[in-house]
C-alpha cells in the first residue's frame, strides 16, 4: 500500500518563494487512491510551488503510462499521458474548492495532493481509449462480430425503418437523383 501522507504539502511552513516537490506513481499509488478510471501506470509527477504575499501557486507536471480497458475488447492497454495543470491556494477559514481556486485551512496550513493528481491524471486522457490497429483482442473481435446487428447470421441484415420515416426516405432518394 502506498503512503498517501507523502503527498501532503504544508504550505504554512515553506520558507522559500519556489520549492519543488516529485512524486511517482505506481500500482500501488493508483490501488490505494481508489479512482475508477485507472488502476495501475508509472507516472512522475513534479509540482512546483510559488509562494506569492498571500497565496501559493501550484504547477503540475505529470508525464508517464497509465494501464486502462480498451473500449473495443476490454484488454488492458498502456496509455502514455503528458499533462501540466495549474491551481492556485490561499488560507481560510475553512476547506474549499472553488474551480481552480483551493481554499486550505489557517490552522492546519497543508494541503493534500493524492487526490489533485490523480484527477489531473484521469483528465488527461483521452476520451476513447483504443487499442492500435491489429492490437485488440482477437478472440473478443470476433465475438462481437458474432453479435453485430449487421451480421446475416443474427437476421437483422435487413434495414429496417419505422413508417413514419419512409416518406422521409423516398425524399432522400428523389433528391439523390
Amino acid at each position: 500500500m502506498c503512503d498517501l501522507e507523502t503527498f501532503r504539502i504544508d504550505l504554512k511552513n515553506l520558507n522559500k518563494e519556489n520549492t519543488g516537490f516529485q512524486f511517482n506513481l505506481d500500482d500501488s499509488y493508483f490501488q490505494t487512491i481508489g479512482g475508477s478510471e485507472v488502476s495501475s501506470g508509472a507516472v512522475t509527477v513534479t509540482v512546483n510551488v510559488r509562494k506569492e504575499s498571500s497565496f501559493f501557486e501550484l504547477f503540475f507536471h505529470s508525464e508517464g503510462t497509465v494501464n486502462i480497458p480498451c473500449d473495443i475488447c476490454l484488454d488492458m492497454m498502456e496509455q502514455p499521458i503528458c499533462a501540466d495543470n495549474h491551481i492556485s491556494v490561499k488560507f481560510g477559514e475553512e476547506y474549499l474548492e472553488e474551480d481552480d481556486y483551493i481554499t486550505v485551512e489557517r490552522n492546519d496550513g497543508t494541503l493534500d495532493v493524492a487526490w489533485l493528481i490523480y484527477e489531473f491524471v484521469a483528465l488527461s486522457l483521452p476520451l476513447k481509449h483504443i487499442h492500435e490497429a491489429g492490437k485488440c483482442n482477437c478472440d473478443m473481435i470476433k465475438i462481437l462480430e458474432q453479435h453485430s446487428p449487421a451480421n446475416p447470421i443474427n437476421g437483422n441484415a435487413e434495414k429496417t425503418t419505422h413508417p413514419r420515416w419512409s416518406e422521409l426516405e423516398k425524399l432522400k432518394n428523389i433528391i439523390k437523383d
